[in-house]
């Protein structure tokens, strides 16, 4: 429906700008009413065809002659093929309004001169006296020139325009074609690596993920089934959500809390965990899984089974702007062996926040003594 609609208003655009291109005549140059009964039906029929003419070469030109020609680089046949078109403007109307009124050139000249010399016997019987000290002056009003030219409407100037206009709307029509086809495509490749980075967030999570449960399963602990509830709820997520480019804040949110709780599965007393969620998160939307890769960070790192360490975590809103902090401890401990893998998870988060929040949002991710950071701050939420 919405592309109907777009063409019809594509032609009522056409109708509408021949018609007012086809009155300009009548409404700038209004024929006189003395002109000859022959020559008036000659004139009609003439501008007729001529207009004709120029509607039927502007879309040769438009739908074939540029599209076909001018576009491939065929500029010779191009040239050849204008040139002839104009060289048939500038006799086929004027022959064929001759033979549409069975009339010839030569009685329409000598009815054209006869018209000519009655208006120049009038104008040469009408005078202007100018009184001046004893004497008065006569004059003639002068012929005008090239009076001729008001029974032979159409030139080639008007050729020139609707040619010119047909050029400049072609060359604009195809940049546009081109740049909606790039737009396109680097949109997929936009998807497509997206996509990708996806891909390349779920193993690396689930990976941490079973390895937590796994050595829950190691020690007997009770609390194995309680874990893998919540991992089940968090696949729930990945599989479903995490389909589309927007999630709502507050799935997001829940995503995150249900993380927490799986890694406080193994906490000890020794870490102090906080997560605090300030503003109203209602409206707000946000890209799946654009949080974790930091909240996982914190936790490789953050925490200790030999000395206190601490893991921060503040969500907020506040006029359309999420700000997301993350504050831990680096625990000094060297039994935990996969912080190795820990970097792949903020590099694609990096990468995604570029693809995703281009001029949108500002990433702060900094090491101070024993602490790590991490500030980001996302605007114009989508």
């Amino acid at each position: 429906m919405r592309n109907n609609s777009k063409k019809n208003i594509i032609v009522l655009i056409h109708i509408v700008a021949w018609i007012s291109f086809f009155m300009l005549p009548y409404i700038f140059s209004p024929q006189p009413k003395d002109i000859p009964q022959q020559v008036s039906r000659y004139i009609i029929t003439l501008f007729i065809i001529i207009n004709l003419f120029l509607f039927i070469f502007y879309y040769l030109n438009t739908l074939l002659f540029i599209p076909k020609l001018l576009f491939k680089k065929q500029w010779i046949i191009y040239i050849l093929v204008i040139a002839i078109c104009m060289y048939s403007f500038s006799f086929l109307p004027r022959q064929l309004a001759l033979w549409l009124n069975n009339t010839t050139e030569t009685k329409i000249r000598t009815e054209f001169r006869a018209d000519l010399k009655k208006v120049d016997s009038a104008q040469q019987n009408h005078t202007e006296y100018k009184t001046g000290e004893n004497k008065t002056i006569a004059t003639k009003t002068p012929l005008p020139k090239h009076r001729s030219n008001r029974y032979f409407p159409g030139s080639y100037a008007i050729f020139l325009l609707v040619f010119a206009v047909g050029i400049s709307i072609s060359v604009l029509q195809q940049w546009l074609k081109v740049e909606r086809t790039k737009e396109k495509i680097e949109k997929e490749m936009l998807q497509t690596e997206l996509s990708f980075l996806k891909t390349q967030i779920n193993p690396h999570f689930f990976f941490n993920t079973l390895n937590n449960i796994y050595s829950l399963a190691i020690i007997g602990s009770d609390k194995t089934p309680s874990a893998i509830l919540k991992l089940s709820a968090i696949m729930r997520y990945i599989l479903t959500e995490t389909k589309n480019d927007w999630v709502p804040l507050q799935s997001e949110i829940d995503f995150l809390n249900d993380y927490i709780a799986l890694q406080k599965v193994r906490l000890t007393e020794s870490v102090t965990l906080t997560f605090k969620v300030e503003g109203n998160i209602q409206q707000q939307r946000i890209a799946p899984l654009i949080l974790i890769p930091f909240v996982e960070n914190a936790f490789k790192y953050g925490v200790s089974t030999i000395e206190s360490t601490f893991i921060h975590i503040v969500l907020s809103v506040q006029n359309n702007i999420i700000t997301f902090s993350v504050l831990n401890k680096i625990a000094t401990n060297e039994g935990n062996t996969l912080t190795e893998t820990t970097g792949i998870g903020i590099k694609n988060v990096e990468r995604r926040l570029a693809l995703l929040y281009p001029n949108k949002h500002e990433l702060l991710i900094k090491k101070e003594k024993d602490m790590f950071r991490v500030v980001l701050t996302i605007t114009q939420v989508a």
